[in-house]
């Protein structure tokens, strides 16, 4: 993970909040009991983390509304022991503490910072969206509680507006659309927030909005930003990152940091490649061809992949790593014939390729 025009103070601390690429990464559950398949989250924290991607647990990806909050606990204290193992010390863990109520919202950040978490992320609950969606105070009141009796920094998490054209929502497909109910923060609530709510990190869109990148990192990279700002944390600037892999590019170009991607489960070498090529383009014009053509690949299996949404990348990992899982109940898992569908479509075969060439260099 690299630096794009990051505000703040220097990082001189262990686990600094970096620009770069996090996976929101799967929780997997044994066959049958549904319990908690340990061994093989360790080793994807491990596998992702490895390859330069940071893990976020307990988000969308990772059935957050399936689980328990000690099992959320569970989750931080196994992959924090895994990457320490490993020698992984300096990766920081994001903590997803999504919930109903802005009071257990509180209550998951304390339990995850206890647990070992360095950074939260938070969606306000889409359960009463219809209170919520258009009332600006109520949902700025959330984000500023939450990060103010947070001990560790907060992220925000801005999932997606289901008002948006059908087959952008195909395409667009949050992992959790009624999680969000169709909240979707305007670039000046985003803003507002950065300013006026110190403990806040940043926020993650997947709406998919790059014009509301744009707006955003315009005013948090400007370099004055961290002084007349200053973080809570010094190690925790403010980062405006993609919810999706397929922008990478653009976003860059426009002061992002970088992306919180599904994506980066399945191939975690290739969107680790894509921001690091996209980045050393600013200073280096001849590399921006290359970043292209990641971007391109990337972009296209990330609209092909997204579709089949948490079920169907637990299906590639399974294809690829050997373990992966079903879904919890009800979540069904996904169809045989889609399975093979998504598994066979060319979009998804140039990925594979290119990071079977990308891991296997980096090895």
């Amino acid at each position: 993970m690299t630096t794009n025009g990051v505000n703040g103070h220097h990082q001189l601390a262990s686990r600094p909040l970096k620009p770069g690429i996090y996976a929101p990464i799967p929780s997997f559950f044994l066959p049958e009991s549904e319990d908690l398949d340990i061994p093989s989250f360790e080793n994807h924290v491990v596998r992702v983390a490895s390859a330069g991607v940071g893990p976020l647990l307990a988000g969308s990806m990772g059935e957050a509304i399936h689980l328990s909050h000690s099992e959320r606990v569970t989750l931080i204290k196994v992959a924090r022991k895994a990457l320490d193992k490993e020698g992984l010390v300096n990766v920081p863990i994001i903590a997803g503490i999504g919930a109903g109520s802005t009071r257990e919202t509180v209550e998951l950040a304390k339990e995850a910072a206890e647990a070992g978490a360095d950074y939260a992320i938070a969606i306000a609950s889409g359960y009463f969206a219809g209170a919520l969606a258009g009332n600006k105070k109520a949902l700025k009141a959330f984000w500023v509680e939450v990060s103010a009796k947070s001990p560790i920094p907060v992220m925000i998490y801005n999932c997606k507006s289901l008002q948006l054209p059908p087959v952008s929502q195909l395409i667009r497909l949050c992992k959790d659309p009624g999680a969000s109910g169709g909240i979707n923060l305007d670039s000046d609530l985003i803003t507002e927030l950065a300013i006026d709510c110190p403990n806040i990190c940043g926020v993650k869109l997947t709406c998919g909005d790059v014009g509301k990148l744009t707006r955003i990192a315009a005013t948090v990279s400007d370099s004055s930003f961290g002084s007349i700002h200053p973080r809570k944390n010094k190690n925790a600037p403010f980062l405006v990152l993609g919810g999706f892999a397929d922008f990478l590019l653009p976003g860059s170009y426009s002061n992002g940091h970088g992306a919180i991607t599904g994506l980066g489960n399945v191939a975690p070498y290739s969107i680790a490649k894509l921001f690091e090529i996209s980045e050393a383009s600013h200073a280096d014009a001849s590399l921006l061809p290359e970043a292209q053509r990641l971007q391109g690949i990337i972009g296209r299996a990330d609209a092909t992949i997204a579709k089949a949404s948490i079920s169907g990348t637990k299906y590639l990992l399974e294809k690829m790593y050997g373990y992966g899982g079903l879904p919890r109940k009800p979540l069904p898992p996904i169809e045989p014939a889609a399975a093979e569908a998504l598994w066979e479509h060319s979009h998804t075969r140039d990925l594979v390729r290119l990071e079977r060439e990308l891991s296997g260099k980096a090895h």
